[in-house]
């Protein structure tokens, strides 16, 4: 029977030191103890073991992969273009919407994308466009300053990328930072408190269901003689029997049998503990923000920022998705044009953005009604070519 050793050992307890030796209470302290803020770290916490953060990562790069591209230049928008063979088809073993989704989820996560162009002549498109892992680029400054070469390690292997060439190699893009000249700032960087947070609060639920990380009471033992110390053999002996009898969720409701002079002093949670699910989700709203999803669309409970779920899915592609596809497909453009593909941009183009169909038939019809605008004055404030498609 559980705890029957006590009732067959009662010789007198010795003197321990403790004074805590009769209270079997489990209780943790301690200073606060934040993960790594690293690239790799960040990413395993607050992508690959944070589900709030995997999705604010996976439904910005998604959706940002997915937008209607268009190719102009300032005279005409282009249906066939060598670039849109390489957009298409950046390489062997990805296409269009593969390669724009890994490129804008080493920038979320990391702050930098790096774009490798490979094959081709001077003055040619490259004939492949690889996304480089960000965490294993090293960037190696001159003595101005600015880049002097890339240098990517793969293992024990290195390979040097020459920053300053004509065309350079690697197109390096990049996230704001105000305090680093040559790397970005990834939104996991101000959203990894909140992460942190979250995932404590994770494992304090897991653990609350293992019945391990803290009782609902304490255990108080006064021998018959009254002395208040278990011997160390009874100790040792009881701490098993706890965890064999009753820890783990097969063990949840298991009458507790006391004897030998152990008594039950129930705790209840005190309202730190009750505020727990109230924090993970304010933590959760705050990895949210940080990365520019309306908590609505991730499913957080509580927010009401938004009137509904499609004003909240606007309001996610023109203030989060569209700035952020500009921002890496201006750079690729330049990039593509210092390559040989002439004066050519590509473009998001918001009218064949869904969420934002109506915004763009409000604005479609204050132009084409403005009478005193010429109908080249008009396609400019449209984003469109200086003459219609030839």
């Amino acid at each position: 029977m559980v705890f029957d050793f006590l009732r067959r050992d009662q010789r007198p307890a010795e003197r321990k030191s403790s004074v805590s030796k009769p209270l079997l209470a489990y209780h943790g302290s301690g200073r606060v103890a934040w993960s790594p803020r690293d690239p790799a770290s960040l990413t395993r916490a607050g992508y690959a073991g944070n589900p709030v953060g995997f999705r604010a990562v996976k439904l910005i790069s998604e959706a940002a992969a997915a937008v209607p591209l268009v190719l102009q230049d300032a005279e005409r928008r282009y249906e066939e273009h060598p670039v849109w063979d390489l957009v298409r088809r950046p390489n062997t073993g990805q296409g269009r919407a593969e390669f724009l989704e890994a490129l804008f989820a080493h920038l979320l996560l990391t702050g930098d994308a790096y774009v490798e162009a490979v094959g081709g002549e001077p003055g040619e498109l490259p004939r492949e466009l690889h996304a480089l892992r960000p965490e294993r680029m090293r960037l190696v400054p001159g003595a101005d300053g600015w880049p002097l070469a890339y240098e990517y390690t793969v293992g024990a292997r290195r390979h040097r990328f020459d920053a300053q060439g004509t065309p350079p190699a690697i197109c390096h893009v990049r996230q704001f930072h105000p305090q680093d000249d040559h790397h970005g700032l990834s939104p996991m960087q101000p959203a990894a408190s909140a992460v942190d947070v979250h995932n404590a609060a994770s494992r304090w639920s897991k653990a609350l269901l293992d019945n391990a990380a803290r009782p609902s009471g304490a255990l108080v033992f006064k021998g018959p003689d009254g002395q208040g110390s278990l011997s160390t053999a009874q100790y040792d002996r009881l701490v098993a029997e706890m965890e064999g009898h009753h820890q783990g969720s097969r063990n949840a409701g298991r009458p507790m049998l006391l004897e030998g002079g152990l008594d039950w002093k129930p705790m209840g949670f005190s309202p730190s503990d009750m505020e727990f699910q109230k924090t993970k989700e304010a933590a959760a709203r705050e990895i949210a923000v940080a990365f520019g999803v309306p908590p609505m669309i991730l499913g957080i409970p509580g927010d009401a920022t938004y009137a509904n779920y499609q004003e909240a899915n606007r309001a996610f592609y023109r203030l989060t998705v569209l700035p952020l596809a500009s921002r890496v497909l201006a750079a690729l453009s330049v990039w593509l044009s210092d390559h040989g593909a002439g004066r050519v941009s590509l473009l998001p183009d918001p009218d064949r953005v869904p969420a934002l169909a109506a915004e763009r038939d409000q604005l479609w019809a204050r132009v084409s009604g403005a009478d005193f605008l010429s109908d080249a004055e008009k396609r400019r404030l449209l984003g469109l070519p200086a003459q219609a498609d030839a």
